[in-house]
């Protein structure tokens, strides 16, 4: 798959549109095609940090496109005399992933994911390739790339765990400050596919067939989150799932509703479902819903909201590096997501990479 996307680099109060758009690969290349024009990212200063801005400008239907037009100025004049902005806007589906991808390649300082967890998961895609990280081309480089985010998204839940508000110019003071953390990431393999990353939370069967639905009504802002499990539970049935926790032996859960692995705490435009999990602890936290009733979800809504439903009947939680999961109906047909993005049906395995990647906080 080729795409194409047109770089604008904002630098000292000037503007320029590259007069060719770049070409990219996608993960099946066999070699990257790089933009011939690498001044957009060095800005022919090792001094000044070269940052990309990757921006979904059709998130949050549209929203995200109006706000960062609005920030644009700011983010020139508080950070203009000392970096490098390019600003690089998605034209589609996996596009950030490639945008990243070469903006790593070519030895940008950060990464700066602008929209919603949507865009962070796919910018987070792009800091691997055939299952490895992404590397510099300098090898000589000082500081590894840099994740940032600006959230400006429908959910925006990973930014929770952390306390981050839907304030851009909050976001910016913390991408001028430049303090790095290393941060934990999520890997989703299955045999014979290609490996794919999340940062937050990975969920399967309700949970995950909900947020499928929810993708279709995100005009209704967080309002498609409810849509989404209405529609979900119509048919829904409690399936038993065969699980192996950290490379041990199998188990049989009996009529599980909801399984979900968190990386980080929140998802589903603000449901604390992983309470405990910490992206710095290099473990996930996994919460199985069992039994539940359609009803239960109703009475049980405000403790899914605010972290105290591990105190509920038919709640587990649990610590684990790795963890496999199998449909012992072999119907094929339990929903699985990460980070609110569709994969696909079980079998899955999901281990934790420790310190995966730097994170601008």
């Amino acid at each position: 798959m080729v795409c194409h996307y047109y770089q604008i680099a904002v630098s000292v109060g000037a503007r320029f549109s590259m007069a060719n758009p770049s070409v990219l690969r996608a993960e099946h290349s066999m070699a990257p095609d790089l933009s011939s024009d690498s001044s957009v990212f060095r800005g022919g200063s090792s001094r000044r940090r070269d940052l990309v801005f990757v921006v979904n400008p059709r998130g949050a239907n549209g929203r995200t496109g109006k706000e960062w037009k609005k920030l644009l100025p700011y983010l020139q004049s508080r950070l203009g005399s000392d970096c490098n902005i390019c600003e690089s806007l998605t034209s589609g589906p996996s596009h950030a992933i490639d945008i990243t991808r070469e903006a790593i390649r070519e030895g940008a300082d950060a990464v700066i994911a602008v929209g919603g967890d949507g865009t962070l998961h796919e910018v987070v895609n792009g800091f691997f390739w055939d299952g490895k990280p992404v590397a510099n081309k300098n090898t000589e480089a000082v500081h590894s790339t840099a994740l940032g985010l600006i959230p400006l998204g429908t959910g925006s839940d990973f930014a929770r765990t952390f306390g981050w508000k839907n304030d851009p110019c909050e976001a910016i003071e913390r991408i001028a400050r430049g303090v790095r953390s290393r941060i934990d990431i999520g890997v989703i393999s299955r045999e014979g596919e290609g490996s794919h990353y999340f940062i937050n939370v990975a969920d399967i069967h309700l949970s995950a067939k909900a947020g499928y639905y929810a993708s279709r009504y995100k005009k209704f802002g967080n309002l498609c989150y409810v849509i989404g499990a209405l529609q979900a539970f119509i048919g829904h049935r409690n399936q038993d799932l065969r699980i192996k926790v950290n490379e041990g032996e199998w188990e049989v859960y009996p009529q599980v509703t909801a399984l979900c692995i968190g990386n980080a705490k929140y998802f589903g435009g603000g449901m604390k479902i992983t309470p405990n999990a910490d992206p710095h602890s290099g473990s996930f936290e996994v919460v199985i819903l069992q039994d539940f009733k359609w009803y239960d979800f109703i009475l049980k809504l405000h403790k899914l909201y605010n972290g105290t439903h591990l105190s509920v009947n038919n709640v587990s939680s649990r610590s684990v590096y790795s963890i496999e999961v199998e449909d012992i109906s072999g119907n094929g047909n339990i929903f699985i997501q990460s980070d609110g993005e569709h994969l696909g049906f079980l079998p899955r395995k999901l281990c934790i990479l420790p310190g995966a990647i730097e994170m601008i906080y």
